[in-house]
């Protein structure tokens, strides 16, 4: 009888012993990005068009800058050539002919040509002023969308945890876990996304800068060429 007892003591049942495997919920990154309501789809939206115009702006400033970068190396040679034997119509020709900003300030210093040296820096520091201000066109919208990207997916993560929150105080204190996680984290979405877009313009302009650095250098070393020219022939 005991051996009966124990037997039956023993038994489990076939439910109890056949383990259920947790599911696993998958989610695309689209739907990462688009299931956050419509305050969130706007401030992705903002976000996307952020990045677009970042993009946008350090390619056309990048291919701006590289071209007026390139100068030829034999460029102030001839220059020289031109002025120590007078012929300043040869030297603007070149200079005309030539698309850099190095070239437009030469041919600004050599049509003052025969004023005083002080006017002629004038001139050649207000034209260079000029061409820093092509260079730097619109370079501060990348710094702006630096700042901006992170600020406005902070903005989403707000909003999106007032809603999750709001959900989770309508819902009489039975809203679901899923529910409310899924909110949450569709909201943090929008501050990973805001800080590529931020890092992404920072990286940008930064290097915009250092290229633009380098060709007011440039400028600056061929300015102080032609005076020492102007000087010698004084």
């Amino acid at each position: 009888m005991s051996l009966f007892l124990q037997a039956d003591s023993l038994s489990v049942p076939q439910d109890a012993l056949t383990e259920v495997a947790p599911v696993e919920k998958t989610i695309s990154i689209w739907e990462l990005l688009t299931s956050g309501g419509l305050a969130g789809q706007i401030v992705m939206i903002a976000l996307f068009v952020m990045l677009f115009f970042a993009l946008y702006l350090y390619f056309e400033r990048l291919m701006a800058i590289n071209a007026a970068s390139k100068i030829d190396n034999n460029f102030m040679m001839q220059i020289k050539d031109h002025i120590s034997n007078g012929r300043f119509d040869s030297a603007k020709m070149l200079c005309a002919s030539t698309n850099s900003p190095v070239s437009r300030l030469i041919q600004k210093g050599i049509s003052r040509i025969g004023n005083r040296l002080e006017d002629i820096n004038t001139a050649i520091e207000n034209a260079g002023k000029l061409e820093i201000y092509r260079l730097e066109k619109n370079t501060s919208m990348l710094a702006t969308i630096a700042g901006a990207g992170p600020m406005t997916g902070f903005l989403g993560t707000v909003v999106g945890m007032i809603m999750a929150f709001h959900k989770m105080a309508s819902g009489g204190g039975q809203i679901e876990v899923g529910a409310l996680a899924e909110g949450i984290y569709t909201a943090m979405t929008t501050t990973v996304v805001g800080l590529i877009v931020g890092l992404i313009a920072y990286i940008g302009y930064n290097h915009l800068v250092v290229k633009t650095d380098k060709v007011v250098h440039l400028m600056e070393l061929n300015g102080v060429e032609f005076f020492d020219l102007l000087n010698e022939k004084k």
